[in-house]
């Protein structure tokens, strides 16, 4: 399809061409020149561009020519081919100063190196063909170019919400593309629809420059009125560029912010550091106080403590931070922060106080030294006191374990059980603040005495020279001494786990004399002793060793002949008179005695014989019937 703009030869080809067709398919139709020419050529910049120019049919003869339309609509003739034969002459007859030139092929096409901005033209091709008539064609030419990359210049000074009507935000440039690309805003990512005409919400203006090369560079600047809303808010640009064959391309800008001016609207005053419950702070750490307006630019921050409802003025800056370094406990109190800023509403709360807790806690002070010591069953009361802001609990335990809350502690009629460390502990849960003071209780009196002895092996009674263990415990204060009536004791030494108790330990063989007499373990010290007497009961008399030795050899012969006359009647089964021993004869005559120590008793062979065998000798003399 032609451009609205085309020339009327333009418009007419494909008019001309339909016309052609329809008159080749009547009858009796005269022949006409067609020409084969693209209307719309689109390119990039730098690409090689081949304009055709093709007659269709079959002929003899013709002349082809190749025009460019000036802006004006005038035309000059670039170069022509003939026809002659076979072969197609041509000639290119004006450069028009083009570098590269112009160049025309061997099939008469019109050939563009490097496509330029300004070879965006008409161009037009006219075949003459004698009888068969002329015919022309216009092919127009685009040539696209990408821009660069979309620059934005904002505003770097600073923009006032309290302005009535728009101020410049910033200039978007996209240079040197074709065609002159199109630039919208965005804010937040929302595209800006704004008009071009001037008024005090909002609008946009744009420039065009035709650069040396032919390029086109756009401007875009951008004009709105703001408000503290905006103070967040991310701005950039896009350029929206064409390419061919109706493609489009589009280049962002990097996002920019902007500098609002805008009044103090509240002010916010906290302690920043160290992080405090209710307000309170520990004696001795540094304070941050921090104070904020929303105001742009930063407003001056003053800051003070009421004194009498006076304010005492402490620092003035620019930040809005104010240390206290060390505080103490005289510090505590009222402190305030005032914003300076001229341009707030009347009604603005500029100011803003905050009460300062210092929390303290003094060591604490017990009734009783670190030591105290008390008589057995007697009582008494120990007394914790402690000077603290926020007021501080007071709470008792023993050895770890919990006693009690309160100031005082009573121990009524100590014993040796209430003997330890007392701890008084101070406490304030909300700053996490704590002290602790302890005491030793010491219980005086006569020893306690506890005994130990082994159990007898032998069915609960003692044998004489048994070994047993005997083990005496005591406790008191002084610590106690253990003496034994038999020497070889052990040394006292504290028992694990049983604190106040020391041990000792002695063993002894069991004698006759030590059943009459006892042992005894006594403990003492200065206010008192103890004793324990160990007896034994009656002490059984030791078995003598060589009769036992004895006694065990008798039986264990006994017992091996009765397995031996057990195996022989077993070998004898089945013969009557089986163990009845037979009567002894004498032995036949010429057989010698055998003496105990060469050979064998007649007794003994018969027993080694067993079986058959000593059967068959039963009338030879000796026994008849030997078991």
């Amino acid at each position: 399809m032609e451009p609205p703009d085309a020339p009327a030869g333009a418009r007419r080809a494909p008019r001309l061409l339909l016309l052609a067709l329809l008159l080749a398919a009547h009858p009796g139709a005269q022949a006409e020149v067609h020409l084969s020419v693209p209307p719309l050529v689109e390119v990039m910049r730098g690409e090689l561009v081949t304009l055709d120019c093709t007659p269709l049919g079959a002929h003899d003869h013709y002349v082809l020519e190749w025009f460019i339309t000036d802006r004006s609509g005038a035309r000059r003739r670039l170069a022509s081919a003939e026809l002659q034969g076979s072969e197609l002459q041509g000639t290119v007859h004006d450069t028009r100063g083009r570098s590269p030139p112009y160049q025309l092929d061997s099939q008469g096409r019109l050939v563009l190196a490097e496509a330029q901005v300004g070879d965006e033209r008409d161009y037009v091709c006219v075949v003459r063909a004698g009888a068969a008539g002329t015919a022309e064609a216009t092919a127009r030419l685009s040539v696209f170019a990408k821009p660069e990359a979309t620059e934005v210049s904002p505003n770097r000074g600073t923009v006032s919400v309290m302005e009535d009507s728009a101020q410049q935000i910033a200039t978007c440039n996209s240079r040197n593309g074709n065609p002159a690309p199109q630039i919208t805003w965005y804010k937040d990512g929302q595209r800006l629809e704004v008009p071009m005409e001037v008024n005090s919400e909002g609008y946009m203006t744009s420039r065009t420059v035709r650069e040396t090369s032919g390029l086109l560079s756009l401007s875009s600047t951008l004009y709105l009125r703001l408000h503290k809303a905006d103070r967040d808010a991310s701005f950039h640009c896009a350029a929206h560029y064409r390419l061919p064959s109706g493609q489009h391309g589009r280049l962002e800008s990097p996002p920019f912010r902007l500098t609002l001016h805008y009044p103090t609207e509240h002010v916010q005053f906290w302690v920043g550091s160290p992080s405090t419950t209710a307000g309170w702070v520990l004696e001795g750490d540094s304070v941050q106080l921090l104070c904020r307006g929303d105001g742009s630019p930063s407003p001056e921050y003053m800051f003070f403590r009421l004194q009498d409802n006076q304010e005492e003025v402490l620092n003035i800056n620019l930040e809005g931070n104010l240390t206290l370094v060390g505080v103490h406990r005289g510090q505590s109190g009222t402190y305030g922060c005032k914003v300076e800023d001229y341009d707030a509403a009347e009604d603005a709360q500029l100011s803003q106080t905050l009460e300062l807790h210092v929390a303290y806690l003094d060591p604490l002070e017990l009734s009783a030294r670190e030591e105290l010591s008390l008589p057995l069953k007697s009582s008494t009361a120990v007394n914790c006191s402690v000077r603290g802001l926020p007021s501080p609990s007071l709470r008792w335990t023993k050895d770890s374990v919990p006693l009690g809350n309160g100031p005082t502690l009573s121990l009524s009629s100590v014993t040796f059980d209430s003997a330890g460390t007392y701890t008084c502990e101070a406490f304030m849960p909300t700053v996490s603040l704590s002290r602790t003071q302890s005491f030793k209780l010491l219980v005086q009196g006569s020893p306690e005495l506890r005994a130990e002895e082994t159990e007898p092996e032998a069915e609960s009674s003692w044998r004489e020279g048994d070994e047993a263990t005997l083990v005496c415990s005591a406790r008191g204060y002084p610590e106690p001494k253990l003496t034994w009536s038999q020497p070889g004791s052990s040394s006292a030494e504290p028992v694990p786990g049983r604190q106040g108790w020391v041990s000792s330990s002695l063993t002894l063989k069991v004698t006759s004399a030590l059943s009459q007499d006892g042992v005894s373990c006594e403990a003492s010290n200065p206010h008192g002793s103890t004793r324990h007497v160990f007896h034994f009961g009656t002490v059984a008399p030791q078995i003598p060793q060589a009769g036992v030795a004895v006694m065990a050899v008798a039986v264990s012969v006994g017992l091996l002949l009765l397995v031996v006359a057990a195996f022989y009647c077993m070998r004898r089964k089945g013969r009557p008179g089986c163990c009845r021993r037979g009567e002894k004869g004498a032995p036949p005559p010429g057989e010698p005695e055998l003496s105990h120590s060469g050979s064998e008793r007649p007794e003994q062979t018969g027993l080694l014989m067993g079986g058959a065998s000593g059967g068959t000798r039963g009338g030879s003399g000796g026994f008849g019937d030997e078991c």
